[in-house]
């Protein structure tokens, strides 16, 4: 016998995604195809209960990844207020906060080694320096013990080509040498004048302590010599 249509309610099938499928109203009743749908739920309340309709593997996996999903995010929020927080932007402008501190640590820290390079930088500097003018000042003694002065003495400090780490030797011998080949710039000194009878210089004021001559006795010595009178 013909079997009467199914429930508009009740659905016939289900899609791939999950969907129900109900029956199309005012379909023939005497169509072959009536034959292949399910049995009508039945309306006793004593009847059991029928099993569901079967759920596909991609309506499974949605199921699932939807069941993970809600799992993390329970645990995201448990997490987050046993670290004292109300929500997760909290969280998250804490960590942003601890991260721009370390950051500025950081630049701190590299801004005091900067300073610190510099600063051993300009002692090297200085250190160099005074090493400099120290071997310049042994130069200028060399040569100033060999009798350069003035602008010669700036000349010959241009003259005198020595090795930077040369020792005081090394410089007072290239002085000599320098002399000898450029004595326009060493002065000549002047010879002292040569010592009187009695060690005072000639034309100088008799010694001090000497016997004096009596008064007239020059003249006597002036009359003897000339023969207008003898004796002493």
């Amino acid at each position: 016998m013909d079997r009467l249509l199914p429930d508009p309610r009740t659905p016939v099938g289900y899609r791939r995604d999950g969907r129900p499928i109900y029956p199309i109203a005012g379909a023939d009743p005497t169509d072959p195809s009536n034959q292949l749908l399910p049995p009508a739920p039945s309306t006793d309340p004593a009847a059991p209960p029928t099993a569901g309709p079967p759920v596909d593997q991609d309506a499974l996996n949605r199921l699932l990844a939807r069941e993970k999903q809600q799992g993390e995010r329970t645990a995201i929020r448990r997490l987050v207020e046993q670290l004292g927080f109300a929500k997760t932007d909290d969280l998250t402008a804490f960590v942003q906060q601890q991260r721009d501190a370390q950051a500025a640590q950081l630049s701190e820290i590299e801004r005091r080694e900067q300073a610190a390079a510099e600063a051993s930088a300009a002692a090297a500097a200085r250190e160099a320096q005074a090493v400099v003018r120290e071997r310049a000042a042994v130069r200028r003694s060399a040569l100033v013990a060999f009798g350069a002065t003035g602008d010669d003495l700036k000349d010959a400090e241009r003259l005198l080509v020595v090795e930077d780490d040369a020792s005081e030797d090394t410089i007072a011998e290239a002085a000599e040498a320098l002399k000898a080949r450029r004595p326009e710039l060493f002065a000549t000194t002047t010879p002292a004048a040569p010592a009187a009878p009695g060690g005072s210089p000639a034309g100088g004021p008799p010694p001090r302590g000497g016997t004096m001559p009596k008064p007239g006795q020059h003249g006597a010595d002036m009359a003897r010599q000339r023969g207008f009178a003898t004796g002493s």
